[in-house]
């Protein structure tokens, strides 16, 4: 099991959530962006478009590759990748740089269609996803990273709720996931320095 103490950085000895491990790119991940709650589109496509990636694989694996899928998906902007040609998507599939998975990538597209879709239907993806907890984080208090669950009623309803508006991969998994990310959901430890802090 990980450390709970940041114990890479000699000048940092906060008790945090335990999955960050030793790596310094997720420890920043973690210390500085999980958990903060999002309201711009853009970066809630973000974390869609990452977290869809991430399935079947490790949330390590899709960071350190998120600087390559900013450059292949146009800075994450939904409209562009929308209208991402076979060409593009051909070039997507050929480079190493990201995760080369055809049905990952074509449903990035896919996701982008959709997503522009409930902007213009909602008036913005953030008042969309919002709106499942009324605008509401939900504030857990969890003690062990045993006791944070994969999944819940919640994001049973989301998941539910994107694939009837035309997206996929959002199993409710993946999207408790992005809700965790984003931060409608707080599951930052109780110890962890983040649990209480500022951003909430």
């Amino acid at each position: 099991m990980a450390p709970i103490g940041r114990h890479t950085m000699k000048d940092d000895k906060r008790q945090a959530c335990e999955w960050p491990g030793n790596d310094p790119l997720m420890i920043r991940y973690h210390d500085e962006e999980w958990g903060v709650p999002v309201h711009d589109d853009r970066k809630w496509f973000e974390f869609i478009l990452l977290d869809a990636f991430q399935a079947g694989l490790s949330w390590r694996t899709v960071l350190h590759k998120r600087a390559a899928f900013h450059r292949v998906f146009y800075g994450f902007d939904p409209q562009r990748v929308a209208g991402m040609s076979e060409m593009a998507i051909e070039a997507a599939m050929l480079n190493p740089a990201i995760i080369r998975n055809r049905l990952k990538i074509r449903a990035a597209v896919n996701n982008a269609r959709a997503f522009l879709y409930l902007q213009e239907t909602h008036g913005s993806f953030d008042d969309y996803i919002w709106a499942f907890t009324d605008g509401r984080i939900i504030q857990n208090q969890w003690r062990t990273p045993k006791a944070v669950p994969a999944r819940t009623d919640l994001s049973d309803t989301v998941s539910k709720a994107l694939k009837q508006d035309g997206f996929s991969f959002v199993g409710s998994t993946i999207c408790y996931s992005f809700l965790q990310a984003a931060g409608v959901v707080n599951d930052h430890l109780v110890k962890c320095f983040r649990h209480g802090d500022r951003f909430r």
